[in-house]
C-alpha cells in the first residue's frame, strides 16, 4: 500500500466509493470464451479496467521427458503483464513479480483439474494483461478457470476469484487501482463454488482477526457472483453452438 495524496477520500460519509460504488459492489465484468482460434481454449475477461486474455493449450507432449510424470499430468502458468498495460510503461519479459503470480494462479487452479486422466502430459495456460486496474490475479485466474473449461479440459469445478479489502477504515469488495494503491489491506480470495474449497488466500496489509474473517466472507460472495458470470459466458458458447448445428441441418 502507498502513501497517499493529502486530502483524498476513498469512500464517503454515504458509504459511496472513489467510482460511485457501494461498499459491497462488483466492478463492472463481462466474459468470453473461445475468442482465440488456434487455441484448444481461451477467454477475454473486462473486470473494471482490467483487460485480460487467456488462452489454454494441451494436453500436450512434454519435452523435454524428464519432465514428464507417469502418474499425473502437469499444469503450467505464464502470467505476463503487456508493456502497455499500465501507465508507467512496463520493461517487457517476465520480472519477480509476474514469475510469483504465475505460481499463485498455478496453486489456485490445479486442485480443480483432474490431470491423473493425462499422465505424461502438460496442460499449458497464457494469461496476458493487456491492461491493468488492480486485482488482476484473481481476474486471470477467472479467465484461464474458463479458457480450461473452453479447452474441455476435466475440472471438479470452475474457479472463482474476488478480492476484499479496507480503505478508510472499511471492508469494501473488489479494490480498483486507487483503492489497493492506497488503501489498508487487500485479501485476495479463489473457490470451487460448488465444493466450498479455497484454493487461495492471501493478504497484503493489516487486518484484525474481526476484520480478516469479514472481508474473507466478502470475498467468498464477491467470487461466487462472478462464478455465476462464468457459467453464463459458457452458456453462451454451447447455446451459439447448438443453434449453429440446428441451422445446418
Amino acid at each position: 500500500m502507498m502513501g497517499r495524496p493529502e486530502g483524498l477520500k476513498l469512500i464517503d460519509e454515504n458509504g459511496r466509493r472513489i467510482d460511485g460504488r457501494k461498499k459491497y459492489e462488483l466492478r463492472p465484468i463481462s466474459m468470453e470464451v473461445n475468442v482465440l482460434k488456434n487455441a484448444d481454449g481461451s477467454a477475454y475477461v473486462e473486470w473494471g479496467k482490467n483487460k485480460i486474455l487467456a488462452a489454454v493449450y494441451g494436453p500436450r507432449e512434454i519435452h523435454p521427458k524428464h519432465l514428464q510424470r507417469p502418474d499425473r499430468g502437469i499444469l503450467r502458468v505464464r502470467y505476463n503483464m503487456a508493456p502497455f498495460s499500465v501507465e508507467d510503461r512496463k520493461k517487457p519479459g517476465p520480472d519477480r513479480r509476474s514469475v510469483e503470480i504465475s505460481k499463485v494462479i498455478r496453486g489456485a487452479l490445479e486442485p480443480a483439474l483432474i490431470l491423473e486422466m493425462f499422465p505424461r502430459t502438460a496442460v499449458d495456460i497464457f494469461i496476458e494483461v493487456l491492461q491493468a486496474d488492480a486485482g488482476t490475479r484473481v481476474a486471470g485466474i477467472a479467465a484461464a478457470s474458463l479458457a480450461l473449461a473452453d479447452a474441455g479440459i476435466p475440472m471438479r469445478d470452475i474457479v472463482s476469484a474476488c478480492a476484499a479489502g479496507k480503505i478508510d477504515g472499511e471492508i469494501v469488495l473488489d479494490l480498483n487501482k486507487d483503492e489497493d494503491n492506497y488503501g489498508e489491506a487487500d485479501v485476495p480470495l479463489a473457490i470451487m463454488p460448488m465444493k466450498n474449497d479455497i484454493t487461495l488466500l492471501q493478504m497484503d496489509g493489516y487486518l484484525t482477526r474481526e476484520e480478516f474473517m469479514e472481508a474473507v466472507r466478502l470475498a467468498i460472495k464477491g467470487a461466487k457472483a462472478v462464478y455465476q458470470k462464468q457459467r453464463e459466458a459458457l452458456k453462451r458458447k454451447y447455446l451459439a453452438v447448438a443453434e449453429e448445428v440446428a441451422g445446418n441441418e
